[in-house]
């Protein structure tokens, strides 16, 4: 019986349009998850999207995340992102995390603005509130004379330092919580600035310029 010699190259070139082929029929997902890294082909992956400033012209002057620190309170913004009331988004979140339709301040919004965040006490006592209270020691701004007001997750009214949505929170020395926070605004937007009311300090960042 003669033998059938394959060279080395022949086999390479047939594995790799036997791998593409196999990449082909598992679709996008299968490229894009790197499974083709093994022919020489590079997953791009997409950016991840941590804000939409820039729909409402505001053009960013720093990157999230954005830290400020005052007195061993650390507050470090991940992620914001301004949808319109009516919007599908928002009702999305009303119906997960039992958003209400208004606040006290401001009784007809304009906006929900949902952002991640991340809440650390350096200090050596025990730190506890709720979202009215990050709203008090580190307001939202986007133009002067406008006001955002927190608005609350009533689903999670039992749950303190709730990684979904934040109602209240309870932070031994040392303790941090990354978490929800909802807010809901009526005004225009010139700029976005964080600032922090804390101790004797006042520290401020404007992520968007005016």
């Amino acid at each position: 019986m003669t033998k059938l010699k394959i060279s080395k190259t022949i086999a390479g070139k047939t594995a790799v349009k036997a791998f593409l082929a196999v990449a082909l029929l598992a679709g996008p997902a299968a490229v894009l998850a790197g499974d083709v890294s093994a022919a020489g082909v590079k997953a791009t992956a997409a950016p991840v999207m941590t804000d939409n400033l820039a729909k409402f012209g505001l053009k960013k002057a720093m990157d999230l995340p954005v830290t400020l620190e005052s007195e061993g309170l650390s507050y470090a913004l991940h992620k914001i992102m301004i949808y319109d009331f009516k919007s599908p988004e928002v009702k999305k979140l009303q119906k997960m995390y039992g958003f209400q339709n208004s606040t006290g301040s401001i009784d007809s919004p304009k906006y929900l603005i949902w952002t991640k965040i991340t809440l650390a006490n350096n200090t050596n006592k025990t730190m506890h509130g709720g979202g009215s209270d990050i709203q008090r020691l580190i307001p939202l701004t986007f133009k002067d004379g406008q006001i955002t007001d927190t608005i609350w997750p009533r689903k999670y009214a039992s749950k303190t330092n709730s990684k979904e949505a934040l109602w209240t929170y309870n932070l031994k020395p040392g303790e941090k919580i990354t978490s929800y926070l909802a807010y809901v605004y009526a005004g225009e937007f010139d700029y976005f600035a964080i600032r922090m009311l804390y101790g004797k300090n006042f520290v401020e960042k404007y992520v968007a310029s005016e």
